[in-house]
């Protein structure tokens, strides 16, 4: 049930990826944007201390510049991972990394993309809300917690019947 469909340069591997696989995914560049975001903005508020200093304490303001680093780099990972997932940025590493996982599941048996003990309604209202929510993560963080079948890609490329895919 994929809402809109996007010619991009890359494959789409993903259109509505779950956040554990986001974040499995990540990339060391990944790692290293989102330690630099952690560490630029409290050196940006020190940095601003310094050019017009006020009277009080710093040791809170760098606290709170750390933890709001921190909650940026995260998201602008994850962000840059499901880029990636979309095939809006260059995804060589995790299309061969999604073919493995994803043709390993179907060869034992298990539903590619998990089981869900939610009702099918819910999985269908949860993919509804999730999909091209990273587009929005500067105003409303949402992240696809629940596993469900609505992944705009052909499962056949994983090894799955045309039988099984309706299960």
């Amino acid at each position: 049930m994929l809402n809109k469909v996007v010619n991009t340069e890359y494959p789409l591997i993903d259109a509505d990826p779950h956040a554990s696989r986001v974040i499995r995914y990540f990339r060391p560049s990944d790692y290293a944007v989102w330690a630099g975001a952690t560490a630029a903005f409290p050196a940006a508020l020190y940095a601003w201390e310094m050019a017009d200093p006020t009277k009080g304490r710093m040791k809170t303001t760098l606290k709170l510049g750390g933890y709001l680093g921190f909650t940026a780099g995260f998201l602008l990972a994850y962000q840059r991972s499901s880029l990636r997932f979309w095939g809006w940025s260059e995804n060589k590493r995790e299309e061969e990394m999604d073919l493995a996982e994803l043709r390993q599941r179907a060869q034992e048996g298990k539903p590619l993309y998990g089981e869900s003990p939610q009702p099918a309604w819910v999985q269908q209202a949860a993919s509804r809300n999730s999909q091209w929510s990273q587009l929005n993560l500067a105003i409303l963080p949402m992240f696809n917690l629940v596993n469900h079948p609505n992944h705009g890609t052909d499962p056949a490329k994983y090894g799955v019947a045309k039988e099984e895919e309706s299960s």
